[in-house]
């Protein structure tokens, strides 16, 4: 039986292997084409050359595009958690149960119905609203495809967060409001950081919305799908690679900064020191 466990273990493990293996290989193809010498996409390059990272740094559009991606990217996220927040924390305390029950369905629905479909119902009321082209209208586009994330993550650690620490900090004479900001905030803060890091990712990713309601504003996914049909060469690699370095970056931020717990503790312990010298 020990040894029956063992083989199926191994087994687990290659099969876990191959998949890793499959999903990283797209990355073993990207970073050598970013550095060929070659004026079109081959694989594998002639030579290297950093030509195409030049190009990249070295042209205005290019830069242009990831500065308005990263900014729709901040703005989007702050806003998902101005707005998912609130509404994972209604969702999880209070509310008739059918009517969080039919929010928490509208919430998530983007992440159901295609961006496609999504795209086109966003479109026609922007256009009525004038808002095709602006940044507000790109902005609050990508929230209608960030949101779900933000009040999916933050919604289940607030279901398995022991609310008994809240009403402590109550008891002790801190308000609900108190309680929540000082309390139940930084003991979930990995999963409102995490809530943050997929709503700008998936503004940061999107083509789809951009093209619909950019207008002329340029986002870099839309500048690379551009860029594919029009300048097939090499500078999409390198970009690519800089959009991997740029995702590690923000997760290793996220690990650096995202983990909680002790700040929550601080907060129930200040509250119980100001209880006592009442």
């Amino acid at each position: 039986m020990r040894r029956h466990a063992r083989v199926l273990r191994w087994l687990l493990v290659a099969f876990c292997g191959l998949v890793f293996a499959f999903l990283m290989m797209p990355l073993v193809i990207v970073f050598p084409l970013s550095v060929s010498s070659a004026t079109y996409l081959q694989f594998p390059p002639p030579a290297l050359s950093w030509r195409w990272f030049e190009n990249y740094f070295g042209s205005s559009d290019w830069i242009a595009a990831t500065l308005v991606s990263i900014e729709v990217g901040c703005m989007t996220a702050v806003l998902a958690l101005l707005l998912g927040v609130p509404l994972a924390f209604y969702l999880t305390r209070g509310g008739p149960r059918w009517a969080t029950a039919a929010i928490d369905k509208l919430a998530v629905s983007p992440l159901i119905i295609p961006s496609i479909v999504t795209a086109i119902v966003v479109y026609s009321l922007f256009a009525r609203l004038q808002l095709i082209g602006t940044r507000t209208g790109l902005v609050l586009g990508h929230t209608v495809l960030a949101l779900p994330f933000v009040v999916v993550v933050v919604s289940a650690a607030l279901r398995s967060f022991d609310v008994a620490l809240e009403l402590a900090a109550m008891g002790l004479g801190a308000s609900r409001l108190q309680a929540i900001l000082r309390v139940t905030l930084p003991l979930i803060r990995p999963s409102v950081l995490s809530g943050a890091y997929f709503a700008f990712m998936a503004s940061f990713d999107d083509v789809i919305i951009a093209l619909f309601l950019s207008g002329a504003t340029m986002t870099l996914p839309r500048k690379t799908f551009e860029n594919i049909q029009f300048a097939l060469d090499p500078t999409i690699a390198a970009v690519s690679v800089l959009q991997i370095l740029f995702v590690v970056a923000l997760g290793a931020i996220w690990f650096a900064f995202g983990r909680g717990g002790q700040p929550g503790a601080v907060g129930v312990r200040r509250y119980e020191a100001w209880g006592a010298s009442r």
